[in-house]
């Protein structure tokens, strides 16, 4: 990952800056989560603002989910068709105005339509990731390069809290929704003028370039939409995936937007202490992220493992992890309880990698959008749905119920992993 650079002859009187290994750097030109983070951070406030009882709130957070859950799909076919550059592009745009947009939001209602547009459009970060390492990396490097692109997806989130704490305290929530829209199209900027795929990027050396695509993947022609969705609902391997998708990420949903107010609910935690501490389990995300392809170099030097066996076995891992949220409605001290809620979000950065990354694995490049999205669907009804159930019983019952739920969930998601994608019988990998 060195930026070693030498310079590239582009015409007689012109040449270029190479980036040496430039295809890591690619991963760093990544979705900016701090637009959907706002929300989560600001509930506390929202809620008293807007007069929204609890209820109210899991609508507003379920209009984000069901838009992204129903557009991921059909963004992943868009960039699959027309493009990553243009079609995260266009979406990144969307997104970013809508967050401008929310500080306009007079009611409870009003912020559900524009969190239903936002999710609607940030639905092409998860498929766009996909189509990213696929484009980018060859065969052997996409397990890790999913744990690094999964940093970027956190490393939002984490810087999040102080973010918007200071625009909030200095502006008010609608100037925390300015700020972060304001950065959001500021990345739209640094996207337009620093992505280029592979094959045309100006700073991407012919080494590299050759090094990228040794596998010397087929691209076949892109299906019609709904063709696509049957061919890849009759994939078995697509259900492996999926079903440990849709187990696994109510615990992301409730650390993206429930986390500060169970908090502000059941720690006696206020805005400073939550911001001061809030970012903790995004920061550890972002080390599971990071930790997950390592760990598939791990299974296969020490055990012996497949490619995808070591995939499916870094996801247990993570599985095996996520039981510190059950364990976190035992303590009484609000600060292990956010040191456990910390080890939860990085078990499940670790699977969700590694999902990523079997996506990549077991399908070909003109698919991979595609895919993930229908994957991030998935996952994302299961979001839709524990949000509402949050919102209907959270202020009955407590979260501690739901915490437990959540450390056991991905314990039965790594049963489909083994008899959906685990490979029976060992063959030689590509180190």
């Amino acid at each position: 990952m060195s930026l070693d650079s030498t310079t590239k002859p582009i015409s007689a009187s012109r040449t270029v800056r190479v980036i040496k290994n430039l295809r890591w750097w690619m991963l760093g030109v990544k979705v900016n989560y701090i637009t959907r983070s706002s929300l989560g951070i600001l509930a506390p406030e929202l809620k008293n603002s807007l007069n929204m009882s609890t209820e109210q709130y899991s609508w507003v957070v379920a209009g984000f989910q069901l838009a992204y859950t129903l557009f991921q799909p059909v963004c992943g076919w868009l960039i699959d068709v027309i493009g990553l550059k243009m079609g995260f592009l266009i979406c990144a745009l969307m997104w970013s105005v809508t967050c401008l947009l929310h500080a306009g939001a007079g009611s409870w209602l009003h912020l559900a339509l524009l969190r239903f547009v936002m999710g609607a459009s940030e639905a092409a970060a998860t498929p766009a990731n996909a189509k990213a390492i696929g484009d980018w990396f060859p065969k052997k490097e996409r397990p890790v390069a999913a744990g690094w692109a999964g940093v970027g997806f956190s490393v939002g989130a984490m810087l999040a809290p102080p973010i918007i704490y200071l625009a909030q305290i200095s502006f008010g929530w609608q100037g925390a929704f300015l700020l972060t829209g304001g950065l959001g199209l500021l990345w739209v900027g640094l996207w337009w003028w620093g992505y280029h795929a592979p094959d045309r990027h100006p700073r991407l050396s012919d080494e590299d370039r050759a090094f990228i695509n040794q596998d010397n993947e087929a691209i076949g022609e892109k299906l019609p939409f709904f063709t696509e969705l049957k061919v890849i609902g009759k994939e078995k391997k697509f259900y492996g995936i999926a079903i440990p998708a849709f187990l696994a990420e109510p615990a992301w949903a409730v650390l993206s937007f429930w986390v500060p107010l169970y908090l502000a609910n059941e720690r006696g935690m206020d805005l400073k202490q939550i911001v001061m501490f809030a970012w903790l389990p995004f920061l550890a995300a972002d080390l599971g992220s990071v930790a997950s392809g390592y760990l598939t170099k791990i299974y296969v030097r020490w055990f012996g493992l497949i490619r995808v066996n070591s995939i499916v076995a870094s996801s247990i891992t993570g599985a095996l992890l996520m039981v510190s949220l059950a364990l976190m409605t035992l303590v009484d001290d609000p600060w292990l309880a956010i040191a456990l809620i910390s080890v939860g979000g990085f078990g499940h950065q670790v699977i969700s990698c590694m999902l990523s990354a079997l996506v990549v694995e077991r399908f070909d490049r003109r698919q991979m959008a595609t895919v993930n999205g229908m994957r991030g669907s998935c996952a994302w009804i299961a979001s839709f749905i524990f949000s509402l159930i949050i919102g209907v019983t959270a202020d009955t019952i407590g979260f501690n119920p739901l915490f437990v739920a959540m450390g056991f969930f991905d314990l039965i998601h790594a049963i489909f992993l083994v008899m959906l994608i685990a490979e029976r019988r060992q063959r030689p990998v590509n180190h």
